[in-house]
């Protein structure tokens, strides 16, 4: 089932999904994470990794993002929280290409990455908020993965759908995934028809004027 959804999100944009999250009144479109290599889409389902700038008290001190790259299969996108105001980068390139070669679909940053042309050479899809030389060594730790996380307005967890591209990076909560796809599915396809209602020569005041006002009534 999930494989199935996933497949579906792989058809469609960011822009449509956004559209569609707007039209239910549901939160998880971001602004402002941009897509640091590649120029690929990524769409797939999420793991979710928080970071924190102390050590865990008795806890683990494993080195941030391993344990999601482990867990992770081919459909897998990660997602870190970085969010503990210390500059430092939450993802670098031995954890990238460790990610690429476990199946890994790409990772978003909640904060910022750092050997972006690491990222490129290697052909691995990153998104983050912004972008950092200086290491998370002695600065940042992991607190859990797989745990909520929040990312900019929205709480993103564990099992949620996601897909980015060079528009911005947009979170479907698990439960309204088919509500979502349907919806951003019939919004695609209603500016598909209006787009070639364009190009066959008709006013575009026209097309825009009577459709796209409209387009995310249900």
């Amino acid at each position: 089932m999930t494989s199935t959804l996933v497949a579906r999100l792989e058809r469609l944009d960011a822009c449509a999904v956004s559209d569609a999250l707007d039209s239910l009144g549901l939160k998880g479109a971001q602004s402002g994470l941009l897509r640091r290599s590649t120029r690929q889409r990524i769409a797939g389902v999420v793991q979710t990794v928080r970071l924190q700038p102390l050590p865990p008290a008795g806890g683990s001190r494993r080195h941030l993002g391993t344990a999601a790259i482990e867990a992770a299969d081919a459909l897998t996108v990660i997602v870190v929280e970085q969010r503990s105001g210390i500059d430092c980068a939450s993802w670098g390139g031995v954890l990238a290409n460790a990610a690429k070669a476990r199946g890994v679909r790409g990772v978003i940053v909640e904060g910022p990455a750092r050997d972006i042309d690491e990222y490129e050479d290697i052909g691995f899809p990153v998104f983050s908020r912004y972008t950092t030389p200086r290491t998370a060594r002695n600065r940042v730790w992991e607190e859990s993965f797989g745990a909520p996380i929040q990312v900019g307005d929205a709480m993103v967890h564990a099992g949620d759908l996601v897909i980015a591209d060079g528009s911005g990076v947009v979170f479907i909560p698990a439960a309204r995934a088919d509500d979502v796809l349907k919806a951003a599915e019939a919004i695609a396809l209603k500016e598909r028809l209006m787009t070639e209602d364009v190009l066959a020569g008709k006013p575009v005041s026209v097309v825009m004027g009577t459709n796209y006002e409209t387009m995310l009534d249900r």
